[in-house]
């Protein structure tokens, strides 16, 4: 049977690790790619859309404590209340358009009695880790424009903590601050838009672009397809010697040529070591 050879252990070995690789390219990898490239697509989209339509009431964006996802983050919003000064807290180590940076989270409560967490913008740090002077939170009713955004999430959730007289997190997370100030916080926070009350360094939006995620999913299936292709074209040279070899002579396929060449490895060095 011509085709025996693929029965040894070096082969079954080989045909089954080009199987894995090609799944998992196809399956997995290439996929995932796909949906990174159509979530920063989604986020493109929502962020461009925020430019051009007007700003919506919050409950019309977010009913009934509903947390923001990738369908209503980035979404302008226009709230009415007042800033709650004594609950502010600031977030640690964020990095602002290149440069180090506190961002001040002041939480606001609506006519409702419901109490959302407000991004007031940034604040650059003195001596490394001090927060500067900066303007406080307007007293009385305020209406502001401000555009949801999705709870950060700490991988150590670490507590708030105190530190230079302030109240400061490693994340913008609504829970967290919630926890250290004894508010109750619907999830999710809202970060201003340029020129609100309260507002201080407007937090840039990122820059619209795919990224190369795209480009990433078509590697993984050509490296998926061109597993396949080498893993056929070594059975292809296994086979071929049989099928074009001329009368007398025999070519050697690939095994037999591998190990040919070892065997006149070991003679030369045999020869080598006579002499």
């Amino acid at each position: 049977m011509r085709l025996k050879f693929l029965l040894r252990p070096g082969w079954l070995a080989l045909i089954a690790l080009v199987v894995v690789f090609a799944s998992l390219c196809f399956t997995l990898l290439a996929p995932w790619q796909f949906s990174r490239n159509e979530q920063a697509q989604a986020r493109n989209n929502a962020i461009s859309e925020s430019f051009r339509a007007e700003p919506k009431p919050l409950a019309e964006v977010l009913p009934a404590g509903q947390a923001p996802d990738e369908r209503t983050e980035w979404t302008q919003v226009r709230v009415t209340g007042r800033y709650l000064p004594e609950a502010e807290t600031l977030a640690w180590q964020r990095t602002v358009l290149g440069e180090p940076a506190f961002e001040v989270l002041t939480p606001f409560r609506l006519a409702d009695g419901t109490t959302l967490l407000v991004n007031r913008g940034f604040v650059r740090p003195v001596d490394g880790t001090r927060a500067p002077a900066y303007e406080p939170a307007p007293s009385g009713d305020q209406t502001l424009v401000a555009r949801v955004r999705s709870d950060e999430h700490d991988s150590d959730n670490r507590p708030a903590f105190t530190h230079d007289n302030h109240r400061w997190v490693y994340a913008v997370n609504a829970r967290t601050v919630g926890d250290g100030t004894g508010l109750a916080l619907r999830p999710g926070y809202f970060a201003l838009a340029d020129g609100q009350p309260g507002g201080l360094g407007t937090l840039p939006l990122p820059r619209l672009e795919s990224g190369p995620y795209f480009s990433y999913a078509l590697q993984w299936i050509s490296f998926g397809v061109m597993a396949i292709l080498a893993i056929g074209y070594l059975i292809y040279s296994e086979l071929r010697p049989k099928e074009e070899a001329a009368p007398g002579r025999r070519k050697l396929s690939v095994a037999e040529a591998v190990a040919e060449e070892e065997r006149r490895e070991r003679e030369e060095a045999s020869a080598r070591g006579a002499g």
